[in-house]
């Protein structure tokens, strides 16, 4: 069934010493009860529906971007761009296995994978957030020693290979499920977790090496 401009309702109204005249009126939708799929076919006519999608996804599409070009200006900016591709495009979007989400991100990555081929250099990717540091320590020695592996631990994931620093972004800063990394990346989802595993594995024997116990 297809999503009118606006719902409408009926209203009757009284003139004084005159009959009952019904009239309608637009009733406004409540946007934040909808679904993504059900905003998605609104804002293919309806820029407000567009503007609910945009304050669902804009800080974690912002997120994404930073840490992949850390660089505040250059986020921003491709944020920007991002949703302003994602408008343009909102008419010829469909679902068909692939979420807005996804396909927001998927639109964020491509921009992304051009900034670094325009800059012709990859930028190191900040993941600091990914490791939460230790509530307390018990002396000043242990927390000299957690800020050194932490530090070493950021080194090691800054020379993986770019596909690798995107999963571990999209994992453990984003909080995205494997099947939805897969549909950001192009990838099934074994193929994720596949990667994941041996992502996990080479940073553990680097750290071992760095760190024999």
């Amino acid at each position: 069934m297809p999503f009118r401009d606006h719902p409408t309702a009926v209203v009757f109204s009284l003139t004084p010493g005159g009959p009952v005249r019904p009239t309608i009126q637009p009733v406004t939708p409540n946007y934040a009860s909808l679904s993504d799929a059900a905003l998605v076919q609104l804002a293919k006519e309806d820029p407000e529906a567009f503007g609910e999608l945009y304050e669902r996804y804009v800080d974690k599409i912002y997120n994404y971007i930073y840490y992949r070009v850390s660089d505040q200006a250059e986020a921003e900016d491709l944020t920007a761009r991002t949703f302003f591709r994602a408008l343009r495009k909102i008419d010829s979007y469909e679902e068909r296995g692939l979420p807005f989400s996804a396909w927001l991100y998927r639109i964020a990555h491509n921009l992304v994978a051009n900034w670094h081929r325009s800059n012709a250099r990859k930028k190191s990717v900040q993941l600091d957030e990914l490791i939460t540091a230790a509530s307390s320590a018990a002396n000043p020695s242990a927390i000299v020693e957690r800020e050194e592996i932490h530090a070493t631990l950021l080194e090691v994931i800054r020379e993986l290979p770019e596909d690798r620093q995107q999963l571990l972004v999209l994992k453990f800063v984003e909080r995205l499920p494997n099947a939805q990394i897969g549909r950001i990346m192009g990838r099934s989802e074994s193929s994720i977790k596949s990667l994941y595993h041996r992502t996990l594995k080479s940073l553990r024997a680097e750290l071992q090496k760095r760190y024999p116990t």
